[in-house]
């Protein structure tokens, strides 16, 4: 099962496959044969590129095609194309230019308005075309050029609607692009069109301009609603749907897959259940993101996949931190059972970190997740005003796949009750497990207690822990102090807890 729909035939229950990975899951399918359809956005929004990775759709299904061009020169759409390693031989461009002699002062109009000669001309142009190559697919880029030549809204309007009569008669799907240079964004277009995509950059303080889409309206059709984000990358635009977890629910059964250490899963009730969210969280340092790596390994150990999203180490610290405390992940990542991915906190948005994990579930069959950490997470999105919202979602989602999902939160401070953790996910999660330092003897050592386990029973002790050159320590439970999360124990009857 892949998540892009590219090997869908070009139509299915009436509607055309647009070419864009993703797009055709936002709309529902596809595009409604032989209507009008706006696409708006600024400049470099990339409404160029989801033109042409329509056109290119069409003319690989043999279909005819026609690009209108009214801004852009045949010469400059070839470099985009170019740039994306595409060939337009299978695409018809007109240009509607201007020609040099309109600099001449003989050419300037003195009796008649411009709209009046100008605009007739060019859409005779058109439709002349039109008749002749009987196109399937047609694009037009750009409204604003129209909406110049036109002169008042009204004419304008007519004009659109003259021309949505036109190729309705002719069996034809036509894109109007729309760069919104107009000084009043008007609403003539947008009601005449059968359906509008919008497509919005939003340039961040740091980082990579992040881009989104939203489905304005799509008459007759059934279609992911908010806002999608997407990325133009070499090869075309690629739109990463907004998740909705509701869409993905099934039966699961209860089921614990232990840690591979017997005392960390006595205290865990028997381990963690499938389908469920643990946060480990805790002071930096204490051992959370070794734990979670801890059940990745048992996972792969016996046969089954992990994923690891790390945002706060490179995946050579990570390997060299487990190789010295005895967890060997090498074989088990070049032979894919444990897959890592780095995520760059300025180049990703919270729509394709959410596609990277689909990906891990759908394609890789991944039975645990691990998220390190939430910190990272919110660090990489500082502008994303919903994204507990956005957590909660993809929670569900992968509860509802059977995946164990492991979240790290590394809370602020180091020792003592005045801890504070930047992403409250722990009302989220289905179990929390805390780590803590307290000091004993001159000495800094660690303890470890599960706070929430929604899941069944748990140990409500809290166990001394080390991290060693042979692996995790799990000792016995601190129950000769009390005081412990404070950081500083006080001895109950002077007996000191086992080293």
């Amino acid at each position: 099962m892949k998540l892009d729909d590219t090997a869908v035939p070009s139509t299915q229950d009436g509607l055309m496959k647009v070419g864009v990975p993703g797009l055709d899951d936002v709309l529902g399918g596809g595009l409604t044969s032989n209507r009008l359809y706006l696409v708006e956005g600024t400049p470099g929004a990339g409404k160029t590129t989801i033109a042409l990775q329509f056109l290119i759709e069409g003319a690989r299904r043999g279909e005819s095609v026609l690009y209108v061009t009214l801004s852009e020169t045949a010469q400059e759409l070839r470099g985009v194309a170019f740039s994306h390693g595409w060939d337009l031989s299978g695409i018809e461009v007109r240009e509607m230019l201007p020609s040099e002699a309109a600099l001449e002062p003989d050419e300037q109009y003195t009796m008649f308005h411009p709209s009046e000669v100008e605009l007739s001309e060019t859409t005779l142009r058109i439709l002349s075309d039109v008749d002749v190559l009987k196109p399937s697919r047609v694009v037009f880029d750009s409204l604003s050029e129209l909406r110049l030549l036109a002169g008042s809204s009204l004419r304008y309007r007519r004009q659109i609607l003259a021309l949505k009569q036109f190729f309705a008669g002719r069996q034809c799907t036509v894109l109007l692009l729309d760069d919104m240079t107009a000084m009043k964004h008007d609403l003539q277009v947008q009601s005449i069109a059968h359906a509008v995509l919008r497509l919005e950059q939003i340039s961040s303080d740091y980082g990579a301009a992040r881009r989104r889409l939203i489905v304005s309206k799509y008459r007759g059709q059934q279609f992911r609603g908010g806002y999608h984000d997407y990325r133009i990358e070499r090869g075309g635009l690629r739109v990463f749907p907004r998740l909705v977890a509701s869409e993905h629910s099934s039966a699961l059964t209860q089921e614990r897959i232990p840690s591979g250490l017997d005392s960390l899963d006595t205290l865990l009730g028997g381990g963690l259940e499938r389908g469920t969210s643990t946060l480990f969280v805790g002071a930096p340092g204490t051992g959370k993101s070794t734990v979670a790596v801890q059940f990745a390994l048992a996972a792969a150990q016996r046969g089954e996949c992990a994923a690891l999203f790390i945002f706060d180490e490179s995946i050579y610290t990570l390997r060299t931190r487990c190789e010295s405390m005895g967890m060997d992940l090498a074989p088990h990542i070049e032979s894919g059972r444990i897959k890592v991915r780095q995520v760059d906190p300025a180049e990703l948005s919270p729509g394709e970190f959410v596609h990277l994990i689909r990906l891990a579930v759908v394609e890789c069959a991944a039975a645990v997740v691990v998220i390190d950490s939430l910190n990272g997470y919110l660090n990489a999105m500082p502008d994303e005003r919903f994204l507990i919202v956005q957590l909660h979602e993809l929670l569900s989602y992968l509860g509802q796949a059977g995946v164990a999902t492991l979240l790290v939160g590394a809370q602020h401070g180091l020792i003592g009750m005045q801890m504070q953790t930047p992403v409250d996910a722990s009302y989220l999660a289905d179990a929390v497990v805390l780590l803590r330092y307290f000091e004993l003897d001159g000495e800094v050592r660690q303890a470890i207690s599960v706070l929430k386990k929604r899941g069944g029973a748990h140990e409500r002790t809290i166990r001394d822990f080390s991290m060693t050159a042979t692996g995790l320590r799990v000792g016995e439970p601190l129950r000769h102090f009390r005081g412990i999360l404070t950081g500083i124990p006080i001895p109950i009857d002077g007996v000191q807890p086992a080293s």
